[in-house]
């Protein structure tokens, strides 16, 4: 799977990671449900470095989709709620 980072660029990631990818954006959707905005950014933080280190990134020259893009660091609680599914930001 491919994801953006916005702002940054693309990491893939194997299917091995993707259980614990969902269960940091779950504590994303807890955080974006209940309104705290500290556990809100401790939250994204957690969940796009997890992304960085467990992913490989995508070098610029190699154009391919993203499968799924991710918000930066400087997101807000608001941007990030009108982003959100009834799955978070990672289905599944």
């Amino acid at each position: 799977m491919i994801m953006r980072i916005l702002g940054e660029g693309q990491y893939e990631i194997t299917e091995e990671h993707l259980g614990h990818l969902n269960a940091l954006d779950s504590d994303l959707q807890s955080a974006a449900d209940a309104g705290d905005e500290a556990a809100f950014a401790s939250a994204l933080s957690a969940l796009l470095d997890a992304v960085r280190s467990l992913g490989t990134g995508v070098p610029d020259e190699r154009i391919t989709p993203s499968d799924l893009v991710l918000p930066d660091e400087d997101t807000s609680l608001t941007q990030v709620r009108e982003l959100l599914s009834d799955e978070g930001l990672i289905p599944g």
